[in-house]
């Protein structure tokens, strides 16, 4: 199946300044995803869809493709979708988040491999065991819930399930979603949830509308970049590896 990887790169962000042109490792970040993503075997195009004339120019710099779109888009989603309708020939649409620069194809193929191997599964995303105790709390770290074949019960910014007995194990989302091309298009139609407004999380006005969200589990954690201290975090760990690539 065809497969288009869109990053969606919106320019204006309140934690962290302007936050796809930032430098992480001599390169700006947007760039850094955009080479990471070329990286992965079962994607055929990769195109940065962003609100900004600058954002534009550095990614066609650096032999990349990228889309203007409208300002006023509601989510990232939103901006995937804009730029799918005019891609007929992709299947499946990869939106990649611009503050993963750590994604790489063992976290993008294996969502690939879900949608191909189940049809009747419109969009598939990654989940990922938490071990940092500091992050079932945070807001920022979205938590999830998942039945006994992978399906997605719930997605929250507070900590799920209640640990009213001991034993809880936490999972939390991480990295790319991959959709089928037509549900995304059917998605964006849709106007915000009553849930998806609560816990601001779009992963929630598909549960809402009754649909199916495939949770496939990956053991290797990213960082995403919201501040400037996980500027630095990600400086150290390229530091470590040597460019981060998995």
């Amino acid at each position: 199946m065809k497969t288009l990887a869109v990053i969606p790169a919106r320019l204006a962000s309140t934690r962290l300044p302007e936050k796809p042109l930032v430098e992480v490792g001599g390169k700006p970040l947007v760039i850094r995803v955009l080479e990471q993503v070329k990286r992965c075997g079962k994607v055929d195009r990769v195109l940065v869809a962003t609100d900004s004339e600058r954002i534009v120019e550095v990614v066609q710099k650096n032999g990349g493709e990228a889309v203007l779109t409208p300002v006023d888009l509601k989510s990232g989603g939103d901006r995937v979708a804009f730029v799918a309708k005019d891609y007929p020939d992709a299947e499946l649409v990869l939106n990649v988040q611009v503050d993963d620069p750590l994604v790489g194809p063992d976290m993008i193929d294996p969502l690939i491999n879900a949608l191909d191997a189940v049809p009747e599964v419109q969009l598939a995303l990654l989940s990922k065991k938490i071990e940092n105790e500091e992050e079932i709390p945070s807001p920022n770290i979205v938590k999830m819930v998942f039945d006994q074949k992978g399906r997605a019960l719930y997605f929250s910014r507070s900590p799920i399930p209640y640990p009213r007995n001991p034993g809880a194990v936490y999972y939390k989302h991480i990295g790319p979603y991959a959709w089928r091309r037509e549900f995304l298009l059917q998605f964006s139609r849709w106007e915000q949830t009553p849930l998806e407004k609560t816990e601001s999380l779009e992963m929630l006005r598909v549960l809402e509308k009754g649909f199916v969200i495939r949770c496939v589990e990956t053991f290797r954690d990213t960082v995403e970049i919201d501040t400037p201290a996980d500027v630095e975090a990600l400086e150290r760990i390229l530091a470590q590896e040597g460019g981060g690539n998995a």
